[in-house]
């Protein structure tokens, strides 16, 4: 079963170009992540003044937090080119070496999902992050020898959504690491209302209000609604996003008023049906025709942070919140547990 079309971790590709639209376009337009900004300005000024490559960089967070935009916006204020990747494509040492022998000098060579690279490929890298240099094997057998090739000085900007999969030797080869939090409501807010206005679709506050409460402090999430309701002001009310529209649209999406779509109700529902847990993992998955990471990387933290949800070393629990709402009957009590309902 596919993710929830709002909320999919992948683009979909009718919708490339106008991401790319409502993307910022420096660091002044980037909204939110205040602190971490503040630290890459520091970090560029800084290799600037010396003359040198910015050191390596790891941006790791949730899907739809940005670390894809602040990779270009580095490169962009650093005034470099910046070459993009991904961990899945690079499936030989030698795709990542046609990669890195056409980097020119402080290029940022941007690498997302990066806790996806092979192990060869890995390996391949650390000489090349840490001395700039990559050897090649020429021939096979006992005609086989190691080239070594020189490569221009570059910054690695990895993107990661699973910083604890990543390597030790891999992840202490970073010089910078950087966390992408979600993003509080205010913040979202000023998303939503920027993207309406490049979008070209008025929007009330009660509507605007109500998609940043329900965007999970994503802002790819938060784009994604702006632009169905566009879809859905445009058709039926000459263009503006009112309360009444939202509110319609809204519920014609499956989000509801507390933000939960069709997959987190199913989840909890699952919970309550084993008796408000504790479930595991594989089994929340198979009662809700769900892959087990994209419960964890796109549902859980939403549903974790609003309180719909307990995660525990024995598995994942019912909260009293979703409790109250879509429980009925009793859950398992163990020493120390008091009853849920």
């Amino acid at each position: 079963m596919e993710p929830d079309p709002i909320l999919r971790p992948d683009a979909d590709p009718s919708d490339v170009g106008i991401d790319q639209a409502l993307r910022p376009r420096s660091f002044d337009e980037f909204v939110g992540q205040q602190a971490l900004l503040e630290n890459l300005r520091v970090y560029i000024q800084a290799a600037q003044g010396r003359g040198e490559p910015l050191d390596h960089v790891l941006l790791s967070g949730l899907p739809g937090l940005g670390k894809t935009t602040l990779a270009h916006l580095i490169a962009k204020e650093l005034g470099v080119e910046c070459r993009a990747t991904s961990g899945p494509a690079l499936v030989r040492a030698a795709d990542l070496a046609g990669v890195l022998t056409n980097l020119a000098k402080g290029d940022v060579l941007f690498i997302d999902e990066i806790h996806r690279l092979p192990a060869s490929v890995e390996e391949f890298l650390y000489s090349a992050m840490e001395d700039f240099q990559i050897d090649i094997m020429i021939d096979q057998g006992p005609a086989a020898r190691s080239v070594r090739v020189p490569l221009q000085r570059f910054t690695l900007i990895g993107a990661t959504t699973r910083e604890g999969m990543l390597s030790a030797p891999l992840r202490g080869r970073f010089g910078l690491l950087e966390k992408l939090d979600l993003y509080p409501p205010a913040d979202v807010e000023n998303i939503v209302r920027r993207s309406a206005a490049r979008l070209g679709v008025a929007i009330d506050e009660a509507p605007l209000a109500r998609v940043a409460r329900v965007s999970r402090g994503t802002p790819r999430v938060a784009n994604r609604i702006v632009k169905r309701l566009r879809d859905f002001a445009q058709v039926s009310a000459g263009g503006r996003i009112s309360e009444a529209v939202g509110d319609d649209a809204l519920r014609r999406l499956g989000i509801d008023e507390d933000g939960l779509c069709e997959t987190d109700r199913r989840i909890l529902v699952a919970l309550v049906r084993a008796g408000g847990g504790p479930v595991g993992l594989k089994t929340v998955s198979v009662a809700v025709g769900e892959d087990p990471e994209t419960i964890e990387d796109v549902y859980e933290p939403f549903l974790l942070t609003e309180g719909w949800l307990l995660r525990t070393p024995r598995g994942r629990m019912l909260s009293e919140r979703a409790a109250e709402r879509f429980g009925k009957g009793q859950t398992k009590s163990g020493p120390g547990q008091r009853a849920l309902f």
